[in-house]
């Protein structure tokens, strides 16, 4: 298995713009193959938006989303990636021929789609159905997984996407800057954004509190570490509907420790080498070989009462 680099990126999406979104998409990866990648990732619903789809009808939601691999965002998702000899990942909303609507994620290269996956903990909009699965696919010699925002809340979906031979798992997200029982959570007030070049210092002072990067830091390395995989976090920067997002997208190692992020307040890639080493080095490696799943394979398998809750938060007025 040799070297791979690959880039992380962040931008401003606008709602419900694909052509635009697109546009974007279409630029970070040219800069991304300039720094050398292979393979550059985007957010959770970089092509279509995320945030405004709280608001949206059944029908709406229908007319938004496309079929995968048929629909146009995939084609010239392809087209980009086929100019830029690059593999991208990116999401959108998916519908199939049966009328149900998923928050999907995709890999594509210049021969079209690699790998889809199904947001397994769907909530932005009640019209969304569970993903059922989870997905594993080849990518220039390495074994690579998705999780989609909240899925990687859920330990054990890293744990089993790791188990079933993930190296790297992609984890597109739209989190923070919004109110929660944390301390320190909370939103980000819009105008910081609408001043970021006369105040960038008040601005990356809120983005980089408890309430966006302070608590991304609690969680994060510790999949990676406690995984042995190399995780590539990408978050949207800027208003996302009326909702402000503080980027932060990162690469993270099998020791945990952070390889590139974007630090601009604006649209940004970054890039990073992978090297096959880290993944037998780091410790979680030596953790998954040393499990007793004989002692809490049923423990952790026990069914139970789902409480996930169905919350869109409003910005104060």
């Amino acid at each position: 298995m040799e070297n791979i680099r690959i880039a992380t990126a962040q931008f401003e999406n606008k709602s419900g713009d694909k052509a635009y979104n697109l546009s974007v998409i279409a630029n970070l990866t040219a800069q991304a193959r300039q720094q050398g990648a292979q393979v550059v990732a985007f957010h959770e619903c970089s092509i279509t938006g995320y945030t405004f789809a709280r608001h949206l009808s059944r029908e709406q939601m229908l007319d938004l989303a496309e079929y995968i691999p048929e629909g146009e965002s995939i084609e010239k998702l392809t087209a980009i990636a086929r100019e830029n000899d690059m593999a991208i990942l990116a999401g959108l909303f998916e519908k199939d021929q049966d009328g149900n609507l998923f928050k999907a994620h995709v890999c594509v290269d210049k021969n079209g789609l690699v790998a889809k996956y199904r947001k397994l903990h769907p909530f932005i909009n009640p019209h969304l159905t569970p993903g059922n699965q989870f997905v594993v696919f080849d990518l220039l010699g390495w074994k690579c997984g998705i999780l989609i925002c909240y899925d990687n809340n859920v330990i054990e979906n890293v744990r089993a996407t790791t188990l079933l031979g993930a190296q790297i798992i992609f984890m597109p997200h739209v989190t923070m800057c919004t109110p929660s029982t944390r301390p320190g959570a909370g939103f980000v007030d819009p105008k910081l954004w609408e001043n970021r070049l006369e105040d960038p210092t008040s601005l990356r002072l809120e983005f980089d509190s408890m309430k966006g990067r302070g608590w991304l830091m609690k969680w994060l390395p510790a999949r990676a570490y406690d995984n042995a995989i190399y995780a590539v976090f990408s978050n949207p920067i800027g208003m996302d509907d009326d909702q402000l997002k503080n980027g932060s997208s990162m690469i993270i190692d099998p020791f945990g420790d952070i390889l590139a992020e974007c630090r601009s307040l604006g649209d940004e890639v970054t890039t990073a080498l992978f090297t096959p080493q880290k993944l037998t080095q780091a410790g979680g490696h030596r953790y998954i070989k040393a499990r007793r799943p004989e002692l809490y394979g049923d423990v952790i398998a026990q069914s139970h009462q789902s409480e996930q809750k169905v919350v869109w938060l409003q910005p104060e007025e």
